[in-house]
């Protein structure tokens, strides 16, 4: 289940090729996942969100940052949305300024997807905390938590240092979205600790949604999917595929129960 990358699109100087994981030999792929990244990364840096996910199934396809490459990622993201040969259903998974994204384009009802997965939706930070992550050491500090991927970003040659502070998430972006007009079955993930884009900041957003979900990663740095916990996150985001996949109205399909609360015994 290595890597591969897509060549139905032409050629690009100001974006990478579309990555992705497919399902495992002799299963039906369940669904597929469409990742827009984040700022200063490229697709390839899901990699581990992609085999996992795409280990029970459904086909991850990753594609170009939508700030540095607009035209690129949107074009990508139609020829997936569109494509008849990537099964049903299809769901946006947006990362960082890509959450932005996505959400503001299917607010406007620019693209219609199954469903979103937003990830470390950003809010609008003041001037002193873009200043202080175009530092690549803070930047990395509030990125992720975890010492693998902190590693494979430092030597990634791809990956652009100072984005987070650099790049001001588009405020037309984050004008856009709409919460009330997100017609489709959202699950926002976030960490706890975010720094970048505080949770506070985002809960009255998925409070407005008609059909939102917030889960939040206990002591979570920005890059979810990316982070220590990222384990959580992608058996999170696996639960929500899962329900989707069973209607639009996202039945609840494991369901915790309080023994302690009804006074039953073992």
């Amino acid at each position: 289940m290595t890597m591969t990358t897509t060549d139905s699109l032409p050629d690009r100087a100001d974006a990478p090729p579309i990555a992705s994981w497919d399902e495992p030999e002799g299963l039906a792929a369940r669904g597929t996942v469409i990742v827009v990244v984040g700022r200063g990364e490229h697709p390839g840096l899901y990699e581990r969100f992609g085999r996992r996910i795409s280990a029970d199934a459904w086909r991850v396809r990753a594609v170009a940052d939508p700030i540095t490459a607009p035209d690129a990622a949107a074009e990508q993201i139609a020829a997936l949305l569109s494509d008849p040969d990537l099964p049903e259903p299809k769901v946006l998974v947006g990362s960082d300024s890509g959450a932005a994204y996505v959400a503001a384009r299917v607010s406007a009802g620019e693209l219609a997807p199954a469903g979103v997965v937003l990830v470390g939706l950003p809010t609008t930070p003041s001037a002193a905390d873009r200043d202080e992550l175009r530092d690549w050491d803070a930047e990395l500090l509030e990125r992720t938590s975890c010492p693998a991927h902190r590693a494979r970003l430092t030597a990634d040659t791809g990956m652009r240092r100072g984005a987070i502070g650099g790049d001001a998430v588009p405020q037309a972006w984050l004008e856009a979205v709409a919460p009330s007009a997100l017609g489709v079955p959202v699950l926002g993930l976030h960490g706890a600790a975010d720094r970048i884009s505080p949770l506070a900041d985002v809960r009255a957003i998925y409070a407005q949604a008609p059909q939102a979900r917030l889960v939040s990663i206990v002591g979570g740095k920005h890059d979810a999917l990316n982070d220590k916990t990222h384990r959580v996150a992608a058996a999170t985001t696996m639960l929500f595929l899962e329900s989707l996949k069973e209607g639009p109205d996202v039945p609840e399909i494991a369901h915790t129960e309080d023994l302690r609360a009804t006074g039953s015994a073992l």
